[in-house]
């Protein structure tokens, strides 16, 4: 028997008091009979289930009984113990909940979850990058209890140039990208992103955040993200590309390329986004067999005179 539907039998119970194995069968897209025999292995199990008999009868907790798992899903638990295990770089606090949360569940579904948290290493290191052992920044737990309570914060941060600056900030979420943590925050001259091991200094105000109103951490975040790659690669190569080497592009250029519409003759218009002429010009030239460039037209005398010192050093 699968753990994840004596999970999913386990929330049904909890949150209607009473089921029937008709509905049971009916939510889990299994047979009555099938269903009658996992309500029968959850009281083997040792969940403290019984069952009605006659009309309107059903199957019940004795006294409500409840687990740690109210309001979780069955995938929702096991998505939470897949990301947990110890090559995790959960937050230690994080890891802790979660290891209580396996002991509250019954001793079949512990073994499952226990096989879940380590099952799943997440390396944030790209190919031929050295190992960089992914640690929390100082202030993260500080700084996630601002955003939890509503209150503002008197922050110091140190910019890229190294200027320490201390101001007060309206914290509205966090964001983990990679190996880096963001706080995302109103401030008096709007919007801002810190770097949260960049932040020197935290103190708490005890002063209500004025959180915009429709605020959505998922949406602004999006927006920021678009708008540090196109400061990052603001220049844009035209160019026509045969179908067989887009899933190349894709490969190689990830979210820097958008791809078009269909020419006459069949290949794919795209654009791809670089930081300079020069660069953009070498990544594309090795691409010679699929793609060519239509603009702009500095990329491309670029592009000839690569292939020209090319042919003088190995002609």
């Amino acid at each position: 028997m699968r753990a994840d539907r004596l999970i999913s039998i386990l929330l049904l119970l909890q949150h209607r008091e009473q089921v029937t194995a008709a509905e049971v069968a009916r939510e889990l897209e299994v047979s009555e009979r099938t269903a009658r025999r996992d309500l029968d292995a959850l009281g083997m199990a040792g969940v403290p289930v019984y069952s009605v008999r006659g009309r309107g009868g059903g199957w019940r907790l004795v006294g409500g009984a409840r687990t740690d798992l109210s309001g979780l899903t069955a995938s929702e638990a096991r998505a939470l113990f897949l990301v947990a295990g110890p090559a995790s770089s959960m937050t230690p606090a994080a890891k802790a909940a979660l290891r209580k949360l396996v002991q509250a569940l019954p001793e079949p579904f512990r073994v499952q979850a226990e096989a879940a948290a380590s099952s799943l290493v997440m390396d944030p290191q790209r190919w031929g990058a050295s190992w960089v052992e992914p640690r929390p920044p100082r202030f993260l737990d500080e700084l996630q209890d601002a955003v939890i309570h509503g209150v503002q914060v008197r922050l110091g941060y140190v910019d890229r140039e190294g200027s320490e600056t201390e101001r007060t900030v309206h914290p509205l979420g966090i964001v983990a990208k990679g190996p880096s943590w963001y706080l995302v925050s109103d401030t008096g001259t709007g919007r801002r992103t810190f770097r949260i091991d960049r932040v020197s200094s935290v103190g708490l105000t005890g002063d209500p955040v004025r959180r915009p109103e429709g605020f959505d951490l998922a949406e602004s975040w999006r927006a920021i993200a678009d708008e540090v790659d196109r400061k990052r690669t603001p220049l844009e190569a035209r160019v026509v590309c045969a179908p067989e080497g887009i899933d190349v592009l894709r490969t190689g250029f990830g979210g820097r390329l958008v791809v078009g519409g269909v020419t006459t003759d069949g290949r794919i218009e795209v654009v791809i986004r670089g930081s300079d002429e020069h660069l953009l010009a070498g990544e594309l030239a090795g691409l010679i067999a699929w793609v060519e460039v239509t603009g702009p037209p500095g990329v491309r005398d670029w592009l000839a005179s690569i292939g020209n010192a090319l042919v003088k050093r190995y002609a």
